[in-house]
């Protein structure tokens, strides 16, 4: 990975060292004066280096759309939010590894400037980086309320549970920080707003809107920043237009008062001189590809590598023995007792269960179930259920009871959870996909409770696990906390064995089947059907035509996970329980030998820990279904039922 730009020399020695950054679609040639689109009283980087600065102005990953309207600035987000890195990361390093390598040069009075997307990242490195002197951010700052409306590629786990825009100017002291209130043009915003005719339960593709800061909003934001960091004051300023209006970036007031600030004396002088580029035959287009490519091949070779990295992670650190095996021509090893693996594992079920998956440390309340009888044949009655979970967020779904149960008689359940954008009928009443299982189960004596997803309603549901990003949750912390309350109240029926209560989830159910019972340790076993495989390529790899790279499923990177969890490391959370795979041979969400690589991981470790009879993967000459025969007969097993 590398970074390119303009590199703006003077002629004599340098006053000073400025690093320049563009908003996200602006050429670094235009803040330089050397092609057009910029006004000559904003090109920063021109005006800077005729005033005998060294000026390096990188280029940003633009917002060009490149499928399914992803921006190629989603398009770096995506994979790499997956593994653990992040764009914004990325061009706050260029800028850090340009003032190292200055200050190694023994320069003195290293300044930075950027405007839009580049404010942005120029107040994160100013916050971050030593080296700098003085910042000027432009164009970007106030924003500090609602980071869940900006666009998908400025998505931070967790920031709002620590930081706004003002935490991070504060952290600039007491080093110097100059706010200018700009605006971005229309032409740049307008693309970006959520449609007027809006309908949640649709994909929109929506992902974030860019949005002008009303001065205000800037004025709150910049006074809050002395409420955290008392002791600069005279170290930042905001500059304005006449009457507190917005100005044009990079203007004469901002710079000086950044050169100020550098501890050099005098305004700048304006040249009339254009600049002329001599190069030939360059092409900004080309550059920007370079760039692009340069960042994906870090993060693929990352995603590649991650298999080892999870080990190193998890695996290893709790059988370190299983790092370094021996070269053996025995033709048997003795099992290995599992207790240590079971106990050492808890801490990394807490992990995944806090980091990854995000849990909500609020008191569940009551469940003050409520019921209303829906459905009712010759062997079962089914029941909506209502339950409560946090004030305004609560469950539910459809009980199926079969008609046979004794008095006194406690049975096993199975909770069946359907895919994105189904209702609990899909597998009662027959959709072919499904196979009828919940009915089906419900007719063999099981217990059968339904839940309905969340994950239902297309943007809905994605912009729910948007917003829970911003403070360190995701879709699959209202899901976990939801099944704190189901185990609750199915184990406390009094026709239930709260011991032999089993989870079988299909597709977005099967993405549950993987994360949930490997937190809740009340689910006596787990199915994952038509979802299971390498879940971290599924993810990130760019070169699988089916990867959520090329869908529209932008919520499915989960921060830092591909370095930490995948399917077989979720599984081992579930071991020493039973778990099972169905898998349909035409099933395109994986290919077969994806899936077979990632479930050989969980077939090895249940066998070396001599349970390799508490583990199975079924095949079958379908599609994306269940097809439920092996499934059924791992249940009645496993359930001890009958």
């Amino acid at each position: 990975m590398f970074g390119e730009g303009l590199l703006l020399k003077p002629k004599v020695k340098p006053k000073g060292h400025v690093v320049v950054l563009p908003d996200a679609d602006q050429l670094p040639e235009q803040l330089a004066g050397l092609a057009p689109g910029v006004a000559e009283g904003s090109q920063m980087a021109r005006h800077l280096a005729e005033n005998g600065f060294e000026v390096i102005v990188p280029t940003l990953i633009n917002r060009e759309v490149l499928e399914k309207d992803q921006s190629a600035r989603e398009w770096i987000y995506r994979q790499a939010f997956q593994m653990g890195k992040h764009l914004i990361g990325f061009e706050v390093q260029q800028v850090m590894a340009i003032t190292q390598y200055w200050q190694e040069q023994g320069a003195e009075n290293i300044g930075l400037a950027g405007f839009g997307e580049g404010g942005l990242i120029a107040l994160v490195a100013a916050a971050l980086d030593t080296n700098i002197d003085a910042s000027l951010v432009s164009g970007y700052f106030g924003q500090q309320q609602a980071k869940w409306e900006d666009p998908i590629y400025r998505n931070i786990w967790d920031f709002s549970t620590h930081f706004g825009d003002a935490e991070l100017a504060a952290m600039v002291a007491p080093r110097s920080l100059v706010i200018e209130h700009s605006q971005l043009s229309e032409e740049v915003i307008l693309p970006t707003q959520k449609p007027k005719k809006y309908d949640p339960f649709s994909y929109s593709g929506y992902k974030g809107a860019l949005k002008q800061t009303d001065f205000k909003t800037l004025q709150e934001a910049f006074n809050r920043i002395s409420l955290i960091e008392k002791n600069a004051r005279d170290s930042r300023v905001l500059v304005t237009g006449p009457n507190s209006t917005s100005i044009a970036f990079g203007s004469m007031n901002g710079l000086n008062s950044l050169l100020g600030f550098m501890g050099i004396e005098g305004n700048l002088d304006l040249s009339g001189d254009k600049p002329i580029d001599q190069r030939k035959d360059f092409n900004p287009k080309e550059r920007q590809l370079r760039i692009r490519n340069g960042m994906e091949a870090y993060v693929q070779q990352l995603m590649h590598l991650s298999p080892a990295t999870r080990n190193e992670f998890y695996l290893h650190q709790v059988m370190p023995n299983w790092a370094n095996k021996e070269w053996s021509t025995k033709s048997y090893h003795p099992y290995v007792k599992p207790d240590q693996f079971i106990k050492e594992s808890q801490k990394y079920r807490e992990y995944f269960k806090d980091e990854v998956i995000g849990s909500f440390s609020d008191d569940l309340l009551p469940g003050n179930p409520s019921s209303i009888q829906v459905y009712e044949n010759e062997k079962w009655k089914g029941y909506s259920i209502a339950l409560d979970i946090f004030p305004e967020f609560g469950g539910g779904g459809i009980l199926l009871l079969p008609k046979d149960l004794s008095k006194g008689e406690q049975r096993p359940v199975v909770v069946v959870q359907h895919g994105r954008n189904g209702v609990p009928e899909i597998v009662i009443e027959g959709l072919t996909s499904y196979n009828n299982m919940a009915a089906k189960l419900a007719e063999e004596g099981f217990v059968v409770f339904v839940p309905y997803g969340l994950f239902s309603g297309e943007d809905r549901y994605r912009w729910l696990d948007r917003k829970a990003n911003t403070i360190g949750k995701t879709l699959f912390s209202f899901v976990l906390a939801q099944h704190e309350q189901y185990l609750e109240f199915l184990g406390g029926l009094p026709f239930v064995d709260k011991n032999r209560i089993a989870f079988y989830g299909k597709s977005y159910g099967g993405e549950t089947a993987m994360r949930i019972p490997s937190i809740l340790e009340g689910y006596a076993l787990s199915i994952c059907s038509a979802d299971f495989g390498d879940w971290t390529r599924k993810v990130a790899d760019t070169s699988f035509y089916n990867s959520f790279m090329h869908t529209i499923e932008w919520e499915m990177p989960y921060f830092n996970m591909g370095n930490t969890f995948s399917y077989a490391e979720m599984a081992y959370l579930i071991f020493p329980r039973p778990f099972m795979v169905e898998r349909g041979r035409h099933d395109l969400v994986q290919p077969d030998e994806w899936v077979a690589y990632e479930y050989e991981k969980v077939r090895s470790l249940y066998t070396q820990f001599g349970k390799g009879d508490n583990t199975n993967i079924e095949y079958f000459n379908g599609g994306h279904a269940s097809r439920n025969k092996g499934v059924f007969d791992f249940l009645h097993q496993h359930l001890n039922w009958p």
